[in-house]
This record gives structure tokens, C-alpha cells and sequence, in this order.
């Protein structure tokens, strides 16, 4: 596990004012916050690694050749972080606004940034850092685009008001994948007025920020920016190296040694003990002293599953998200029995699409702030957004429900029982148009009727 060091603070020196901001960040106080920032890379790259599967028990001293020595790595990190997205996610956020015209524009800013993948690996990473970033940018189209940052790559500087106001970004990077030898560093200052590019300590030709914000933003799992998986990293590890142990006593049991007793091996019969597992000790000639038997160490098997079973138990509750592979899921798959099984995660969602709600606003304001984008720039004020959580429907369930609300609710909240609509609006105006339809049908057939032209039966 990582070794976590002292607060994150900044000496006093650091901090600067916004008035200082417009004219331009020194490149001696960037470099202090990037050395600052680098403090961090630790619990990055080691919550990186577990997600990745390269835990640490494969980097445990290993044990001399003649012992067992399994290394094995369960990788829950992945399966909280994959179930929670695919609970939570895996139906895309709907975001819609009233005016046809910027609902349009949303859509089409949408599209063109491949949204539905783009928000999944933004709050993935999210999950894995605790945090993630959404920067921006104008193409040669002078269309907005969007991409995902890690905090590895990129950080911002606030203010210490009550408020905390942003007051710069940094993002940069090395030449050099390698870390013992980085190469230079490269980078950009982003500010509300300008962008001012680096290399190797030295600022690039500025430019301007066409949005009058920093086109960056930051969406936290939590306040504390904590990874999902963060607060089980020390049960995981223990769940390894069980496991590995377990291991290890298998392969022991079956490469058990040989006890010779009472009589005495030649040397040839005893060469390399150790590899041969051979254990020979004597004393008597007498062939009723002699005993030839395989050594079994004490089995602590029950022990030992009971640990891993108490581990795997405790990895799922204290990280609030369902082991859905579990078998006992198969007996909950309707109603409130399934929703008491996943009400830990369900609060943890809730939590997280308050602060995505939050940013997503942020964002829509980055994209409004463009004349070219949307003519009203207060428009992202009525952007409406809606999460839909990934369960399994029943169908049947739904519209019984549907029907029992009818003249109880309007035709929108029984229309929004139903999974299998997606849009109620447009839902609502099909169902006028087919009512008018059948209406307009029904006053022409008795016209025809009525003139005699349609044979009644």
C-alpha cells in the first residue's frame, strides 16, 4: 500500500490573488503547484494499479525455491468500479431543455463528442481517483469538443475564500514516459482570459480563452475525493494474500516429505532433502522400529475459508456496492426485494448524481458562454437532467401499476411508471396524434354513413 504523507497545504508564499491572474502566472509559482501536485502521484498510480490488477502482493519479497510461493489477485477493484458504472450509468444521463432551439444545439454538442462514451469514462475515472477533470477546447470547426483527464494530468488552483473560487489550471506532462529520466515538461497555464502554453520552464505564445471561464471541470465522487474502492484497499490486500497463503498449503500437501524412520539412508538415497523431500532419521537396526511415512502439517482449511469469506463480506458492505454475482440476487430479481438488497448502492448513486448534476451544469454554462453554441448564454439555467438507474424490468409489474394510477396521477407521472418509454413527451404527443387521428377516422366514416355511401351491416 501506498504511504500516505503529511496534509496537502500550501506555504503562504503560494498563494496568489486574482489580480495577479491577469497578468499572467509566474512560471516559479506553476512549477512550486505541479511539485506540490507530484506529492500526489503515489495514491494515484497506486489506486490506478489496483484497478489494473497490479496489486501489491506481487511485489512482496519472494520466498526461497524450495517453498510455495503463489501470488494471487483478486481484483475486486475492477468489479466495484465496473458494477457501480453499470448500476448507475449503464442507461445514459438524459439531458433535455424547453426551448427546441438550444435542446437542438445540446444535442448536436452532444453528438458530435460522442456523449454517451465520453461520460462513462469521465465518471469511471471518477471512481477509480475519487475525481476527474472535463477540459475544452474549440476544433478547427470552431465547434466545442470535450476530453477526459485524469487528475494526474491536469489540477486547479482555488482561492482560500469562502467560496473558493478558481483561479488558474495546470495541465502538463513529461516527454518521457519513463520516470527515472522525464525529459521536459510541457504544459498550459489556463485561466479565464488566456492560455498560456509551456515547455521546459519556458511560457509559448498566448492565447485567448474564448469561453471567459477555465474550460475545465471537476467532477468529484465526493467531497473528499476518495476512489470507490478506496476505503477497501487494506481488506483487498488481506483478501490476497489469504488466498495466495491458501495456495501455498495446497502445494505443500501435495509435495508433502517422506519420513524414514529407524532405519538409515545411504547418501545417494538422502542427496538433496530439500528437493527430494526426503526426511530420514534412525537409530535402531530393528526392522519393527522402521517406519515409512508422509509428513501432513495441521490443516487450517476451515480457518482459512472462513477469513476469505469474512473478507469478501466485508469488501461489498464497506464499499456499499452489491456483489450481484452472488447467487442469493437470483431470488430477489422483483420488487422491494431487490431494492433492499441494493439500497447501499442506491444511496451511493445519489450521492454521485448530486455532484455530477452539479458539474453537468457547469459544463452546459462553459458550452452556452459561445454566441456561436447557443444565442442565449443563461440558457444552461434551464437545462433539465434525469439518471435512470440500470435494474432489471418487469414489464408486466409496470404497466399493472400504470393502469391502478389512472385518474389518480396525471398522464405524465403514469406515463413515466412505464421503463419502456423513454421520452414522456414525445410519448404523450404520439398518443394525441393517434387520438385525433382515430377521432378524424371516426368523423368521416359517419359522414359517409350518413350520406348513404358506406353499407352498415
Amino acid at each position: 500500500m501506498y504511504k500516505s504523507k503529511k496534509p496537502y497545504q500550501l506555504p503562504e508564499p503560494l498563494l496568489c490573488s486574482p489580480d495577479k491572474i491577469e497578468n499572467g502566472i509566474p512560471m516559479t509559482l506553476v512549477n512550486e503547484y505541479i511539485r506540490k501536485h507530484e506529492e500526489r502521484m503515489q495514491r494515484y498510480n497506486y489506486l490506478e494499479n489496483l484497478y489494473k490488477g497490479f496489486h501489491d502482493v506481487y511485489r512482496q519479497p519472494e520466498k526461497p525455491d524450495w517453498k510455495p510461493d503463489n501470488r494471487l489477485a483478486v481484483n475486486f477493484p475492477r468489479y466495484i468500479t465496473e458494477t457501480f458504472m453499470g448500476y448507475a450509468y449503464g442507461i445514459p444521463i438524459k439531458k433535455s431543455h424547453p426551448d427546441e432551439k438550444i435542446d437542438d444545439a445540446i444535442k448536436s454538442f452532444e453528438d458530435d463528442n460522442e456523449i454517451t462514451d465520453h461520460e462513462y469514462e469521465l465518471f469511471k475515472k471518477a471512481c477509480i481517483y475519487g475525481h476527474s477533470w472535463e477540459y475544452f477546447y474549440q476544433d478547427e470547426d470552431a465547434k466545442t469538443q470535450m476530453t477526459v483527464f485524469s487528475p494526474k494530468e491536469l489540477f486547479v488552483v482555488y482561492d482560500d475564500t469562502l467560496k473558493n473560487h478558481a483561479l488558474f489550471a495546470v495541465r502538463y506532462g513529461y516527454h518521457s514516459l519513463d520516470s527515472d529520466y522525464p525529459g521536459e515538461k510541457y504544459g498550459e497555464i489556463l485561466t479565464p482570459t488566456m492560455i498560456e502554453p509551456f515547455e521546459g520552464g519556458q511560457k509559448k505564445e498566448v492565447h485567448d480563452n474564448p469561453y471567459g471561464y477555465i474550460p475545465c471541470v471537476e467532477y468529484r465522487l465526493n467531497d473528499e475525493r476518495m476512489g470507490i474502492f478506496e476505503e477497501v484497499t487494506g481488506l483487498v490486500e488481506a483478501y490476497n494474500h489469504t488466498i495466495g497463503e491458501k495456495a501455498n498449503d495446497v502445494d505443500a500437501f501435495a509435495e508433502a516429505y517422506l519420513a524414514i524412520l529407524g532405519a538409515e539412508l545411504d547418501e545417494e538415497g538422502i542427496y538433496k532433502i530439500r528437493d527430494n523431500r526426503i526426511i530420514n532419521l534412525y537409530g535402531t537396526d530393528d526392522a519393527k522400529d522402521i517406519l515409512v511415512q508422509f509428513l501432513q502439517k495441521p490443516t487450517a482449511d476451515g480457518t482459512q475459508e472462513n477469513l476469505l469469506n469474512r473478507l469478501e463480506t466485508l469488501i461489498y458492505q464497506t464499499s456499499m456496492v452489491a456483489n450481484i454475482s452472488d447467487e442469493n440476487y437470483g431470488n430477489a430479481t422483483a420488487g422491494i426485494a431487490l431494492a433492499y438488497k441494493l439500497q447501499a448502492m442506491s444511496n451511493l448513486a445519489l450521492g454521485f448524481d448530486r455532484k455530477i448534476e452539479k458539474s453537468l451544469r457547469k459544463r452546459y454554462k462553459i458550452f452556452c458562454s459561445l454566441s456561436t453554441n447557443v444565442p442565449d448564454k443563461d440558457a444552461w439555467r434551464d437545462v433539465e437532467i434525469k439518471t435512470t438507474r440500470n435494474l432489471p424490468k418487469n414489464i408486466l409489474e409496470e404497466a399493472q401499476t400504470a393502469a391502478q394510477l389512472e385518474g389518480m396521477v396525471s398522464r405524465e407521472t403514469q406515463l413515466s411508471v412505464l421503463s419502456i418509454v423513454s421520452n414522456v413527451s414525445e410519448e404523450i404527443d404520439k398518443m394525441e396524434k393517434e387520438q385525433n387521428k382515430q377521432e378524424q377516422d371516426a368523423v368521416t366514416r359517419k359522414m359517409f354513413e350518413t350520406n348513404g355511401d358506406v353499407d352498415v351491416e
